[in-house]
């Protein structure tokens, strides 16, 4: 069983999914429901997709606390598969703190592959859970961004919504 519910926040309108283990998809803003349902048609042979609203609570008010400025991290548990390298790149980009960004080089290095720009940003697009695992704090190494699965508007709002809300000023997320 996946669990979903669409998560309406001010301008933030994004479906998310669960199983009984932990949070396992966080769509894009504004997009159709066929996204979640195309994303676990691939995911899940068998995932059958439940509408609980109150399942999903947890992960929907920490998503909402981000939202509102007050949550800088999250404590939820998550329920992702990938290949060890899809995680290793993944788990980096957790280790990115609230407000800064790194790039696609970085975390290659960072996870001991400098050679493997391509397949960090190939790993970092295949992430099914947004913004709670922040793969919108990387940028390209001339600094401007680039791809996101929710869409270039969807990064620069989550990076803008982080540089509003940090607390060491004079600190820039385009540095």
């Amino acid at each position: 069983m996946i669990y979903w519910t669409m998560l309406g926040h001010e301008e933030w309108n994004l479906y998310i999914a669960a199983t009984g283990k932990g949070l396992c998809y966080v769509g894009s803003q504004n997009k159709p429901f066929e996204e979640l349902s195309h994303w676990v048609e691939r995911r899940f042979s068998n995932g059958v997709l439940v509408h609980d609203d109150e399942k999903l609570q947890l992960y929907a008010t920490e998503l909402i606390e981000y939202f509102q400025g007050a949550r800088k991290s999250f404590s939820i548990p998550f329920d992702f598969y990938g290949t060890p390298f899809q995680l290793a790149v993944w788990n980096a980009l957790c280790g990115i703190p609230y407000g800064q960004t790194q790039s696609y080089s970085d975390i290659a290095t960072h996870i001991q592959k400098p050679s493997s720009v391509r397949a960090v940003g190939a790993a970092i697009g295949a992430n099914p859970v947004l913004i709670t695992v922040p793969c919108h704090r990387v940028i390209s190494k001339n600094g401007s961004l680039t791809g996101y699965r929710g869409g270039l508007d969807m990064k620069t709002k989550l990076l803008q919504l982080e540089n509003e809300n940090v607390l060491v000023k004079g600190s820039s997320l385009y540095a």
